[in-house]
């Protein structure tokens, strides 16, 4: 069985924010928001929690750092020691600009394919955005519609109180 949804349309995110904020407290469960730009404080309307991401950005960033310091070290001092004008083999200040670019690779790469694993994008996938104007100029909430309909007529009401207009699903 699939579930039913109720999308409003919204002219400003100040309208959207609060008629999030109602919904919620209602009881109804936000499926998602549509918007052309970030707008603050929906996250927290929304009840998401705090990001991981940063952390995960971080551990691949400290990845590639010692992947970097690692590798050059092993290829100059291990591997391949080369006396080049009596110079040390580990130079550490010689080993950052390298570690440094790797460090920054990683860490685009690992939160990039953190984040389509985390949020399961894939090739191929449906899109669910309800109208091409959530990229332009509308503003959108995707609410789980209830089991009764009169629990769906108190979200309707709720989003109307706020300048909503009700969208096909």
């Amino acid at each position: 069985m699939t579930e039913r949804h109720i999308v409003a349309e919204f002219g400003n995110e100040f309208d959207l924010i609060d008629s999030v904020k109602a919904v919620r407290e209602a009881g109804f469960e936000i499926v998602d928001t549509y918007t052309p730009f970030a707008v603050h404080g929906l996250d927290k309307a929304m009840g998401l929690g705090k990001s991981r991401l940063n952390q995960v950005s971080f551990m691949f960033a400290f990845i590639g750092l010692a992947i970097g310091v690692y590798g050059q070290f092993w290829i100059s001092a291990v591997s391949w020691p080369i006396n080049i004008g009596g110079r040390p083999w580990n130079s550490l200040p010689a080993f950052m600009p390298v570690a440094f670019e790797v460090m920054v690779l990683l860490c685009g790469l690992g939160t990039v394919f953190s984040f389509f694993a985390w949020r399961r994008v894939k090739y191929g996938k449906r899109k669910s955005q309800p109208n091409l104007r959530a990229t332009n100029d509308r503003f959108y909430v995707v609410i789980k519609q209830g089991q009764q309909r009169k629990e769906s007529s108190v979200a309707i009401d709720i989003v109307s109180s706020f300048h909503g207009k009700m969208v096909d699903d």
